[in-house]
């Protein structure tokens, strides 16, 4: 028996300090208008890692190596459909940040941990607050 697959989402953290990176989202019917990780959803035939690899090269503009991710926590969420996202830390990164899809994100902007936007993706700011790892997270579920 065939069955359904469950949208898988990856989010990145970049972080300096206690300050992270957030996006406002926009014009993808998804979330617009509030802040989220940079991420996207895995491709078949593609890896959590490849998958944060090409999401910030097309996203924000930079180069991660993917050896130097690491998997900090998972929500498995009831949305939609049921889901499932991987959150990933980036230790490094080349070049600057930057609205790279301006028809996705009209904001990009470091936030500190303890002062996130009242706007931020709900199971974003739960994840974010939940610390360095691993963890993980079941949301939306009776």
């Amino acid at each position: 028996m065939r069955h359904a697959g469950i949208p898988t989402g990856v989010h990145v953290v970049l972080d300096e300090g206690d300050r992270v990176l957030l996006m406002r989202r926009a014009g993808t019917g998804f979330f617009d208008g509030l802040y989220s990780l940079p991420g996207g959803h895995v491709e078949e035939g593609e890896s959590l890692r490849d998958t944060a690899v090409r999401e910030m090269r097309e996203e924000l503009g930079i180069d991660i190596d993917a050896a130097e991710l690491k998997v900090v926590g998972v929500v498995h969420r009831l949305s939609d459909t049921n889901r499932i996202d991987f959150f990933l830390r980036a230790g490094r990164w080349s070049g600057t940040p930057r609205i790279a899809e301006p028809g996705k994100c009209d904001d990009l902007r470091w936030f500190e941990r303890s002062a996130l936007p009242d706007e931020t993706v709900p199971y974003v700011r739960d994840a974010l607050l939940a610390g360095t790892g691993p963890w993980i997270r079941e949301l939306g579920w009776s």
